[in-house]
């Protein structure tokens, strides 16, 4: 929707197709910052204020370490949100960029260039997904995900076993 309002304001250039990844990708950046940030536990932000830490110092040292590896996976997400918006950006009256070669080649219908481009977008997309993934699991190996173990077996007493046969049978 604000893809003419920015044809009009900024022209047909690269300032619009800027607007549009920065108008795309912002807002829904800060809401989802805000409520990562927002799900601190509220018994670490209490502790913090009774040692008597500042507000800057709890955003310092409690808010902004705490929320960090959602943070850096929002960050994540808005970069393919912000791919997807490069796209649609170029799509509309530009004379250069990645769409404006696809467009190009599949006019003249030079498929295997067309296919190479979208590979390439892919390829770059996944690339850079994988290395900010990467670098999430470097800075913050306390969020790695465990393997899920099957619990240890508990030892069942005679009479246990002895009472669960009476109330099932």
């Amino acid at each position: 929707a604000f893809i003419p309002l920015l044809i009009l304001w900024a022209g047909i250039g690269e300032a619009q197709k800027l607007a549009v990844i920065f108008i795309g990708s912002f807002f829904s950046l800060v809401l989802m910052i805000s409520v990562s940030v927002g799900n601190t536990r509220r018994d670490l932000v209490e502790a913090a204020y009774t040692l008597g830490s500042s507000d800057g110092s709890l955003i310092k040292r409690v808010l902004l370490p705490g929320a960090a590896p959602e943070i850096a996976e929002i960050l994540r997400t808005v970069l393919g949100w912000a791919w997807t918006y490069l796209i649609v950006a170029e799509v509309v009256g530009t004379m250069s960029g990645i769409t404006f070669f696809i467009n190009q080649q599949a006019r003249y219908r030079n498929f295997d260039n067309v296919y190479a481009a979208i590979m390439m977008i892919g390829i770059i997309g996944l690339t850079t997904d994988m290395t900010l993934a990467c670098l999430g699991k470097g800075l913050f190996p306390w969020k790695r995900k465990s393997r899920a173990r099957k619990p240890a077996a508990i030892p069942v007493s005679s009479r246990s076993a002895r009472n669960r046969t009476i109330c099932s049978g």
